[in-house]
C-alpha cells in the first residue's frame, strides 16, 4: 500500500505543470511558459517547445502568473506581487497582502525577486576573436577572453583570462597571457572587502612578467536579472620584472564591473575597467577598460563586439592603444 502511494505521488509530481505562466495575446493565441522579465517593452517568456520569445507588451491581453514578481509602474516604486491573475482585456489583478487590477498599459517592468545573497549561483563568459590576413603578408591573430564568477552565501569568486597569440610569416609577434582571481567576503547586502591577485606575462613587452596582490573595499549599487554594477577600492603591491629591471611599489586603483540586459535578454551590454594611479613620480595613471555588447543566439551561444582601451600617462606624455574586437563566445 505504501509503495502503491509512492509510486502515484511520484507520477503526479512528474505529471505537474512546469510551465505555470500564462499569456493571452490581443489575436487570441495563449502561450504558455515561465516569464524571465519585462524590460523595454518586450516581454521574454521561456516556453518549452521554442525556447525563449520576446513578446512586444502591447500585443498582450492579459496574463497570469503562480510565482512571485516585482512589478514597476509609472509613478510608483517597484511593488512585490505574490501572483498576478488575469483580469479580463488590458489588466490584470496583482495579489499581495490586498488585491487590485491594474491596466498592463501602466507596468513597464517585470523582474522575478532574487535576493542579493544566493545559495549558489555560477555565470560566465568565453569569447573567442580569430583574425586572418591573406594579402602581402600572412597574418594569423586570435584571442581569447574568459570570465566567470560563483556565488554561495556570503562569499563570491571571481575568475578572469585572456590569452592572445599573433603570427605574421611564420614569425610571432604577440604573446601574452593574463589571470586574475578576487575573492568577496560581503559584510551586508551591498558592502563587501574583496582581496585579489593578478598575474601578467608578456613575451614582447620590456617587463615580461608582472604580479599584483590587492585589498579594499566594495559597494554593489545593484544584482538582479536585469544585471549588475559593482564598485571597488584597492590598494595594490605591483612587481615588474624582466631581464634587465625590477620594480616593486604600491598603486591605488579604482575598478567597476557593469552588466544590463536589453531587448528581453537578448543583448547585453557590458563594461569593465580599472584606474590605477602609482605611487611613483613617472607615471601618473594606468587606465585599462573595455567595453561591449553580446547578442544571444540561443541559450549558450553568443555574438560578441567589444570595444578595448589601454591608456596611461607619464612623463607629461599620454600613450594609448585601441582596439576593436569581433568574435564568437559562449555564455552560461
Amino acid at each position: 500500500m505504501l509503495l502503491r502511494t509512492l509510486l502515484c505521488s511520484l507520477v503526479l509530481a512528474l505529471a505537474a505543470p512546469v510551465w505555470a505562466d500564462t499569456v493571452w495575446l490581443n489575436n487570441g493565441d495563449r502561450l504558455t511558459g515561465e516569464i524571465i522579465l519585462l524590460d523595454g517593452g518586450k516581454l521574454a517568456l521561456k516556453t518549452k517547445y521554442a525556447g525563449q520569445v520576446l513578446i512586444a507588451w502591447k500585443d498582450i491581453d492579459t496574463l497570469r502568473s503562480d510565482k512571485p514578481l516585482l512589478v514597476r509602474r509609472e509613478g510608483f516604486d517597484s511593488e512585490h506581487s505574490k501572483q498576478l491573475e488575469a483580469a479580463g482585456k488590458g489588466m490584470v489583478r496583482m495579489v499581495n497582502a490586498s488585491t487590485q487590477t491594474i491596466p498592463l498599459a501602466s507596468i513597464n517592468r517585470l523582474i522575478p525577486p532574487r535576493p542579493v545573497l544566493r545559495d549558489r549561483v555560477w555565470e560566465g563568459n568565453l569569447d573567442a576573436k580569430l583574425d586572418m590576413k591573406r594579402d602581402d603578408s600572412e597574418t594569423d591573430e586570435w584571442k581569447l577572453k574568459g570570465n566567470t564568477r560563483v556565488e554561495h552565501g556570503r562569499w563570491r569568486h571571481v575568475l578572469s583570462s585572456e590569452l592572445e597569440r599573433k603570427v605574421k610569416n611564420d614569425v610571432k609577434t604577440a604573446d601574452n597571457w593574463q589571470l586574475e582571481y578576487d575573492l568577496d567576503r560581503f559584510v551586508t547586502d551591498h558592502w563587501f572587502w574583496r582581496v585579489g591577485a593578478e598575474h601578467d606575462e608578456d613575451e614582447f613587452a620590456f617587463f615580461t612578467h608582472q604580479r599584483s596582490i590587492g585589498t579594499g573595499p566594495g559597494y554593489r549599487f545593484w544584482d538582479n536579472e536585469l544585471g549588475r554594477f559593482d564598485m571597488i577600492v584597492q590598494l595594490n603591491r605591483l612587481q615588474l620584472r624582466s631581464s634587465e629591471a625590477e620594480l616593486d611599489f604600491n598603486t591605488y586603483s579604482l575598478e567597476w564591473d557593469y552588466k544590463r540586459l536589453l531587448w528581453g535578454t537578448r543583448l547585453e551590454l557590458y563594461s569593465n575597467a580599472e584606474l590605477q594611479v602609482p605611487e611613483i613620480e613617472q607615471v601618473d595613471y594606468v587606465l585599462d577598460g573595455e567595453v561591449g555588447l553580446r547578442y544571444r543566439l540561443n541559450d549558450w551561444a553568443r555574438l560578441s563586439l567589444l570595444y578595448e582601451l589601454d591608456m596611461a600617462r607619464g612623463l607629461g606624455q599620454t600613450s594609448s592603444e585601441r582596439r576593436y574586437l569581433l568574435g564568437v563566445g559562449v555564455g552560461w
